[in-house]
């Protein structure tokens, strides 16, 4: 997915704030396996997913749990680090080869602070990105494993595809073993 479209996604915006925002986004690419982030640290950046596939999780002493996966066209930030500058609470974990791109966090909200049309867009991301974690929050809170592994069917499909079955688990809050008699349950 191309950064105009990424960006028209959050929010559009007018052609020349779109342009000067751009012009402070490079590219980069890592291959599977690599830590884009890690807990307890600061992160400087904001990344959009170009190609591939990731995952966040949090680590505990037995074991890791995914609570997010982020494909092509989506933000992956830590939100801690963005608001207040302190360390975030998740790892970030390429599940395929990605191409992002990237853009510092201070560039952006130094562009904050001369473009208004940037600002109100910045506004719309971290709307957006508050969005998701409270849908996260309810689904965890008040939705089975069954009812969870539906909606996955439902609106990324394609991560059953593209993503190790103990992620899915791990990210549905259940053992694969569990997953595993709910895949043939709804077969």
């Amino acid at each position: 997915m191309e950064i105009d479209q990424i960006i028209n996604t959050i929010f559009p915006l007018p052609e020349l704030s779109k342009l000067n925002l751009i012009q402070h986004i490079s590219e980069i690419s890592h291959p599977k396996g690599f830590c884009l982030m890690e807990a307890n640290k600061v992160v400087s950046y904001i990344y959009f997913l170009k190609k591939g596939i990731v995952r966040a999780y949090a680590s505990t002493e037995n074991n890791d749990i995914t609570f997010w996966f982020g494909t092509e066209g989506e933000p992956v930030v830590s939100m801690k680090s963005y608001v207040d500058d302190k360390p975030g609470y998740e790892s970030i974990e390429l599940l395929e080869d990605c191409d992002f791109y990237v853009l510092e966090t201070s560039k952006l909200k130094k562009l904050f602070n001369e473009d208004i049309y940037i600002a109100n867009w910045g506004r719309k991301f971290a709307e957006r990105e508050l969005v998701k974690t409270e849908e996260l929050i309810i689904s965890r809170q008040y939705k089975t494993a069954l009812e969870r592994y539906k909606d996955l069917l439902r609106e990324k499909p394609y991560l059953l595809q593209r993503v190790q079955l103990g992620h899915i688990a791990s990210y549905l809050g259940i053992t694969q073993v569990s997953l595993s008699r709910i895949r043939a349950e709804i077969k």
